[in-house]
């Protein structure tokens, strides 16, 4: 008997006992070494001593659940491949998950052992599969029902947006938005990458209608991603935030949706105090202690086959940012601690 995936150890992070113990037998029966845990907690402890190849778990468990643990990982570096399996019916769930640059969801119960098994070798062996583009493409087809939906879509969108108020990354964050109250304008994001780095970005998504939600929640479930992707080939401590654009905008694409998308994007280092802001489309001025500059808006991202962007670095310790076009105005404001 093959074992396809002899030497390789698996971490089940499950509590459902039945289920927990059915995909044990079967991943040992591939050859695989497996740990298990039945929630968040315990499955940190694993990972004290051992670095597993692949970790499969449950979003809805006690104490930690899935997405608690997922992000703790990636905000301590740790970028193993993640395979989210849960019975979830909550789309704000899985695009929370997708964010959090797990490799794949699948939802329970797992009928299809054959869809399985690809996708366990897909997280395990990711260059003799789909190639990343064919991955976006098919999490897209996904939101099949989203895109014959623009309500629900919208709905998915305003759920997803962040507190006003929070603390990340070593920082304080908040925001002010000033937006029309019955439809989408300016979206916001903004999420912490490690324990002293984060990234956000605003999308005005008036410009390209329906099209426009569509895109805010593709770029909500694959920015990290790329981010964190193009940090982990760089050795410098600060990305090339156009050459991300330019992926944004080749995804869009891609993704068949067109229209013009303002977009502006920054990343910012507590520890180096170093902020980068570029703008494609939208209208910016960055106050710090000393200056107040003004962002010119560039060219919206869909316009053009390339994209044409305006770049600012700064070295601040507490900055505000107030952004604006046709979808509304939003201040945000960030303090290093």
């Amino acid at each position: 008997m093959t074992q396809p995936l002899a030497g390789k150890q698996i971490l089940i992070v499950e509590d459902e006992a039945v289920f927990r113990s059915l995909l044990d037998s079967w991943l040992s029966s591939l050859g695989a070494e497996t740990l298990l845990a039945d929630d968040g907690i315990v499955a940190l402890e694993h990972l004290k001593s051992t670095s597993p190849d692949l970790m499969i778990c449950d979003i809805a468990m006690p104490r930690m659940n899935g997405l608690k643990l997922v992000e703790h990982l990636r905000n301590s570096g740790n970028q193993m491949p993640v395979l989210v399996i849960s019975a979830t019916d909550n789309m704000a769930d899985i695009a929370r998950a997708l964010r959090l640059g797990v490799q794949d969801v699948l939802l329970k119960p797992v009928q299809d052992l054959n869809r399985l098994k690809e996708t366990v070798f897909a997280c395990l062996y990711p260059n003799m599969f789909n190639s990343r583009v064919e991955e976006e493409e098919r999490l897209f087809q996904d939101w099949d029902a989203l895109v014959d939906n623009p309500q629900a879509a919208a709905k998915l969108l305003q759920e997803l947006q962040p507190p006003v108020q929070q603390q990340m990354s070593g920082c304080k964050v908040n925001y002010r938005q000033l937006v029309s109250a019955d439809k989408p304008g300016l979206v916001l994001d903004i999420a912490p990458l490690s324990s002293r780095d984060l990234a956000f970005y605003c999308l005005d998504v008036t410009r390209a209608g329906n099209n426009g939600v569509l895109a805010a929640l593709l770029l909500r479930a694959l920015f990290n991603g790329l981010l964190q992707e193009q940090l982990s080939h760089q050795r410098q401590k600060l990305p090339e935030m156009g050459s991300l654009l330019k992926q944004v905008n080749q995804l869009l694409r891609q993704a068949n949706l067109p229209g013009q998308f303002p977009l502006l994007v920054g990343y910012y280092h507590s520890e180096l105090k170093n902020l980068i802001l570029v703008s494609a489309g939208l209208n910016a001025t960055l106050n710090t202690h000393d200056q107040q500059i003004q962002i010119s808006s560039g060219v919206p991202l869909g316009t053009l086959g390339n994209t044409y962007l305006n770049q600012i670095s700064q070295h601040c310790d507490e900055w505000q940012c107030q952004v604006w076009g046709a979808g509304g105005r939003l201040r945000l404001m960030l303090s290093a601690e």
